[in-house]
């Protein structure tokens, strides 16, 4: 299939787009009939302090490859409705008594790809799914940009009620709710984990490290049955745009290990 004249797929174009990279046009012939002038070719917006040449340009077939052999959707398994019931009735931790509903998670219970949160926010709490606010939309972005959506794609958190406030949740709450992530990591057999933000990262992978120190390369855990990619977590994103730049390449990473991973069977 031929490319578009710019060199990008669709969905390279989102994804350029939602990191705030101007997209290079070829200019049409001036009107002597000349040939329009090369350009260079488009780059990532380079951060405060350093040149545009330092920005690498993106990987020609990263937006290509993120769908291919997606799974098709299918009906939850019953032990994963089991696991949504006993998830709904839980008083492990003090957050049942504030919650209206629990946030189990949503999307194909065969998909290669799980996007791992930190915990429901207050509209979360309100509908019972995961990244319905303002950064749920910019998740939503961000997966349709790699070829996914909540049909092939899985979302879950590290907690499954809200914490007072939107606050993070504690040491303590998490370690009493990620029995529950583990189980659903175990019947969902994702290829590739991305954890979104730090709380995810660190009570997945069992480390106190920050997101800047675990990016940039998949990570393993001993629990954990498939790696994990670490990136900011859609809502830091939406308070430092600056990041951006950093979670365009955390994705383009992503999508490369995804395909790396299909190729090996992993």
């Amino acid at each position: 299939m031929s490319r578009p004249p710019d060199g990008f797929s669709p969905a390279q174009r989102n994804l350029l787009e939602l990191m705030g990279t101007r997209l290079w046009k070829p200019r049409s012939p001036d009107r002597t009939g000349g040939e329009p002038a090369a350009a260079a070719p488009p780059t990532s917006p380079p951060p405060v302090g350093e040149s545009a040449a330092a920005v690498p340009p993106p990987s020609p077939s990263a937006g290509d490859s993120a769908a291919q052999d997606s799974p098709a959707p299918a009906a939850p398994p019953p032990e994963l409705e089991a696991l949504r019931s006993a998830v709904a009735a839980c008083t492990a931790c003090p957050l049942h008594s504030g919650r209206r509903q629990t946030v189990f998670g949503v999307g194909n219970p065969n998909a290669d790809w799980m996007f791992v949160g930190e915990g429901p926010g207050e509209e979360e709490d309100r509908r019972g799914e995961p990244f319905v606010g303002r950064a749920g939309k910019l998740l939503d972005n961000m997966m349709r940009a790699m070829g996914l959506d909540r049909d092939t794609a899985y979302i879950a958190n590290i907690v499954k009620c809200r914490p007072p406030g939107n606050r993070n949740p504690s040491l303590e709450e998490a370690s009493a709710c990620i029995p529950y992530l583990h189980r659903q990591i175990e019947l969902i057999a994702p290829r590739l984990i991305v954890a979104l933000g730090a709380v995810a990262a660190q009570r997945l992978l069992d480390t106190d490290q920050p997101v800047g120190a675990l990016r940039g390369a998949l990570k393993h855990a001993e629990r954990l049955s498939c790696p994990v990619l670490v990136t900011y977590h859609p809502a830091y994103l939406l308070r430092s745009p600056g990041q951006k730049r950093k979670a365009w390449d955390d994705l383009q990473l992503a999508m490369r290990e995804m395909e790396a991973l299909r190729a090996g069977g992993g």
